[in-house]
């Protein structure tokens, strides 16, 4: 276990303690909105500044320094796995992450290796050790990976998609197959997550950032089951363990029986109707809308404030938005957003 940062609000509303205000950071907060990490990127491309623990601790620390945030979250990519486990990644500008030779085959699925992290990805373990030298212990360090069925869905499709047709159809075409796909990738995420809290991530969140393409039925077999597996390998970390997935409004309560600290909660939902049905199993995250961010300081205040009112009183929320922050958004509605947060959350705690 690590030593507790200074700043520890983090910490403690994920595991729902008393905090004296609502603890608030926000996904890819280390991201192109920023012109000090726009001043990095000009010089580096994205899987350099990845894989240079240097330059990732660099831009992970730019937004506690910057606007304020309560927590880091490491600068990396969930797409590292797939790369480790074999697979030939490329980061194509304005189209995203690309995997070439797919997995579509039960031989391309035999030559996916288990990676070891300490070999793999060391640089993210270095990139971790070096954050927390720059971070000197002010705010928390949050670890991540992508979940086995976002990975899976990349993996099968090769790329983005907006339907995922070809992981969706090896689901209900080969579904053994896909178990196959799927059990390897949680070894690894599993392996992974483990590595990350043992190299001194404070916290962690599994992104599942497709599990809405899935029906309920198909979430809960296909993704939410390998979740938990993961989720259950984590306890021995200590460490909280935030679970976010996108789309899958239908089954918080179930996302929050997975023994998961925290339950990320997207902006198509009302955080309010979120939190009765995560109950007292579980702390929530989120959700205010990405794009209210670009409708200045007032607006963002009032959706701050929204927020907070749906939630109410008591601990057990982290402020984030309802998915990442979108490169284009202006940085002084992001100070508003925390200032915002910070002067409208302490009537909602005790003291």
């Amino acid at each position: 276990m690590n030593d507790v940062p200074r700043n520890d609000l983090f910490l403690r509303a994920c595991r729902r303690e008393k905090t004296e205000r609502t603890p608030v950071w926000i996904m890819r907060q280390a991201g192109r909105y920023l012109p000090d990490y726009r001043a990095v990127r000009a010089e580096y491309d994205f899987l350099t500044m990845v894989k240079t623990p240097e330059l990732a601790a660099k831009v992970t620390v730019q937004p506690v320094d910057i606007i304020g945030v309560d927590a880091a979250i490491l600068f990396s990519d969930i797409m590292v796995i797939p790369e480790a486990m074999g697979m030939h990644l490329e980061m194509v500008e304005k189209r995203g992450p690309v995997l070439r030779d797919p997995i579509r085959s039960s031989a391309s699925a035999d030559a996916l290796r288990i990676p070891d992290p300490a070999n793999e990805l060391s640089y993210v373990l270095d990139g971790i050790r070096a954050t927390q030298e720059l971070l000197d212990r002010r705010v928390p360090l949050i670890g991540f990976s992508g979940s086995p069925w976002t990975l899976f869905a990349y993996m099968v499709e090769g790329s983005g998609s907006r339907d995922f047709r070809h992981a969706k159809s090896m689901v209900y075409g080969d579904p053994d197959l896909a178990r196959r796909v799927l059990d390897k990738i949680t070894q690894a995420v599993g392996d992974y997550m483990v590595a990350q809290a043992e190299a001194g991530a404070d916290a962690l969140q599994i992104f599942d950032s497709w599990g809405g393409a899935l029906p309920p039925e198909q979430f809960a077999e296909f993704s939410l089951s390998y979740i938990e597996r993961i989720v259950e390998r984590l306890r021995s970390t200590g460490v909280p363990v935030i679970v976010f997935c996108r789309g899958a409004s239908h089954s918080y309560g179930r996302i929050a029986e997975s023994g998961c600290h925290v339950v990320g909660v997207d902006w198509t939902t009302g955080i309010d109707d979120a939190r009765k049905a995560v109950g007292n199993k579980a702390a929530v995250q989120g959700n205010l809308d990405p794009t209210i961010l670009f409708a200045g300081p007032e607006k963002v205040r009032e959706g701050v404030a929204d927020v907070l009112r749906r939630v109410g009183r008591g601990g057990g929320h982290v402020f984030n938005l309802g998915h990442g922050i979108l490169p284009e958004t202006p940085v002084e509605n992001v100070h508003a957003l925390i200032r915002a947060v910070a002067d409208l959350s302490p009537q909602y705690h005790e003291g």
